[in-house]
């Protein structure tokens, strides 16, 4: 199925929406980007593509601490030694380091080469291959330095997630609660009913069709986030600070469990300033707590946590910027939070956490 915004592709069929997607670009050469881990497991699948002869294959280090200056460079050396042109196409095959880094090299290359994402984990399908976002961490933050470009076309299957470690399908999980979060009581209350200790992978498919449709619906209308795109960064502002400390601590954690990490924060906020229902912040921390663990902080952690979030993009003129619930399917964006009220938030958390 295409979308006539964002086209995005279901379909297990992935060499056959491949050929079809470059037929109708017509692109005079195809770089495939993968890390070490995909170029192992998915890329041999992608070999049978009609497109497999004028094809270059660009393979970068696995991991978010990789999502850097250095491998920027590298897919820019390689797409300019391989003769890439603005006619070439990019085609990104991995999780979200992968679409991130490979749409930004994208965006910037020639001023802009047309690229294809093949999510290959669950959070690379349900965040970072829709929306436009690229981008790179820089001088220890996340996403530091990037763009808003869109990917052509992105290929969505069901089949590189069945086989996903735990780990990766809670980090894409995390999202899709998000999303559930921003969609409505209905929705919420279905992903966390969803038994992910034994997948069943048409069920998952559906939440995730429906999942990806939210965050499609807000994208269209706010393409580079000036309002109402900012909802999407629902647990993401205490989620990047968690993601930030731990890679300051040398022991980096998935994107995915930071944010819902971030979501429990930002639930507690939701709860003081707007007077979220306490049954939906005791459910979404009691899942998390079971679900992803804890991120332990402690008070001498807090000044170090706001600094990132001062960092944080979403953040202006020094204010603790966060988008906010009133209930499901009411989020505010652009709630400016004063120093006091995060740090009790974080005291909360550590409180809901057993921390």
């Amino acid at each position: 199925m295409m979308d006539g915004r964002q086209n995005v592709m279901f379909t297990n069929d992935v060499v056959a929406a491949l050929d079809s997607c470059l037929d109708g670009l017509k692109p005079a050469s195809v770089f495939f980007l993968c890390d070490g881990n995909t170029e192992t497991l998915v890329l041999p699948e992608l070999t049978q593509t009609a497109f497999w002869g004028k094809s270059k294959v660009i393979s970068v280090q696995a991991g978010d601490e990789h999502k850097d200056i250095a491998a920027l460079q590298d897919v820019w050396t390689a797409l300019q030694d391989g003769g890439a042109t603005r006619l070439s196409v990019l085609v990104n095959v991995g999780g979200g380091v992968v679409t991130d880094l490979g749409g930004f090299a994208a965006a910037t290359f020639k001023r802009g080469i047309r690229f294809i994402n093949v999510p290959t984990t669950l959070l690379g399908a349900v965040d970072a291959a829709v929306g436009g976002k690229t981008g790179i961490n820089y001088n220890g933050y996340k996403n530091e330095i990037g763009a808003f470009r869109e990917a052509s076309v992105v290929i969505v299957s069901a089949r590189f997630f069945k086989t996903l470690p735990a780990k990766e399908l809670k980090s894409g999980y995390a999202e899709m609660i998000k999303h559930g979060l921003l969609s409505g009581t209905e929705a919420f209350s279905r992903l966390l009913d969803f038994d992910l200790s034994a997948v069943n992978a048409d069920v998952l498919l559906t939440l995730l069709e429906e999942s990806v449709e939210v965050k499609r619906r807000i994208v269209a209308k706010d393409p580079t986030e000036k309002g109402l795109r900012k909802a999407l960064n629902l647990g993401h502002t205490a989620g990047h600070a968690f993601e930030s400390l731990a890679l300051r601590r040398g022991k980096p954690v998935p994107h995915g469990y930071a944010v819902a990490w971030g979501l429990v924060v930002e639930a507690v906020l939701s709860k003081l300033l707007n007077n979220l229902d306490s049954s939906v912040l005791y459910s979404l921390s009691d899942y998390v707590r079971s679900h992803y663990g804890t991120f332990g902080i402690t008070c001498d952690d807090y000044n170090e946590l706001l600094d990132y979030m001062k960092h944080d993009k979403k953040s202006a003129a020094g204010e603790y910027n966060f988008s906010l619930l009133h209930c499901p399917g009411d989020v505010v964006v652009d709630c400016a939070v004063d120093e006091e009220t995060v740090k009790n938030a974080f005291d909360i958390y550590r409180d809901l956490m057993h921390i």
